[in-house]
């Protein structure tokens, strides 16, 4: 019989010790799960040529998706190099003419240097050296004449290099590549569709770590602390599932509950937003439910 007593009020401590383990069988903060959610735009207009994607897939960062049409942009890209190709023959004898006086003048930086070598042994004199610089200064001046008299036909083929540098990059951007790791969401568009620059493509975001978006009163704020690990609950059949969790943002501004709280009383409370990160072992989805738990750190499913 003493150890009959003995049991039961072991267990009555053991029940009294877990409630207050677990705050009396109530969570510390209800939320949603969410997810970074980045939308992919063309960055260029015509026609989707290919878009190899569904929605489901898991993408690689970088990772080839598509093209839109370049063949427009090819044959504009050509009709440039033509134009560049006849303003270049044109200007060939100015061309040629800039190319001699260049040679011209650095023969005589290489007199200068050898004056200057001279003076210093004291095998060379002044005037030497003089006449150099002045032969140098002459031939700087006729490459400024020749480019004044020219720059018409030099600032046109600047143009057309320029212009071919806009067409390489619209060429580059339509290529539709994946810019960070994730799955994709939803997919706006089919290939052979007609699309334009800054129409949205697809949107993907990053699930293997999602983040709980809960809310905790003031009492609560601090015995919390970024960094801290928590326990994440949802729902699973009858019972619970448990995640380990990590505090990584703590809003530095109180606002009124969500209307997603469940009590008029909760509504009119103020509260701080905090943000857990959970790993995701695939059961996670964006917009479920979960609870927090600060106090118990057992992961094991209840």
């Amino acid at each position: 019989m003493k150890n009959y007593y003995y049991i039961i009020s072991l267990s009555i401590a053991t029940l009294t010790f877990i409630s207050c383990g677990n705050n009396n069988g109530k969570s510390d903060g209800y939320g949603n799960f969410e997810a970074t959610e980045i939308t992919i735009s063309a960055e260029n207009n015509g026609k989707l040529m290919q878009f190899n994607l569904d929605e489901g897939d898991i993408l690689q960062k970088e990772q080839f998706i598509g093209y839109i049409d370049t063949i427009p942009l090819a044959l504009k890209r050509e009709q440039l190099e033509v134009s560049k190709a006849v303003i270049a023959s044109k200007s060939k004898g100015v061309l040629s003419q800039i190319n001699v006086l260049n040679a011209k003048l650095k023969t005589a930086n290489t007199n200068k240097t050898r004056a200057q070598n001279l003076i210093k042994d004291n095998a060379g004199t002044q005037k030497q050296l003089d006449d150099v610089l002045g032969e140098m200064d002459v031939i700087k001046s006729q490459i400024r004449s020749v480019e004044i008299q020219n720059a018409p036909v030099v600032n046109e083929l600047k143009s057309i290099d320029v212009q071919l540098k806009q067409i390489d990059d619209q060429i580059q951007k339509s290529k539709i590549t994946n810019p960070v790791n994730g799955t994709v969401l939803t997919k706006y568009a089919e290939p052979n569709e007609i699309t334009a620059f800054g129409k949205p493509l697809y949107k993907i975001a990053d699930l293997s770590t999602m983040q709980l978006r809960v809310y905790i009163s003031e009492t609560q704020l601090a015995n919390i602390k970024i960094g801290q690990e928590v326990t994440v609950k949802i729902d699973d059949a009858d019972t619970m599932k448990s995640y380990k969790g990590t505090i990584n943002w703590i809003t530095s501004e109180a606002e009124f509950t969500p209307k997603i709280i469940q009590t008029k009383e909760e509504r009119v409370a103020l509260v701080y937003a905090v943000k857990v990160d959970v790993q995701n072992d695939g059961s996670l989805k964006i917009g479920m439910p979960a609870e927090l738990w600060l106090n118990n750190l057992n992961i094991n499913n209840n």
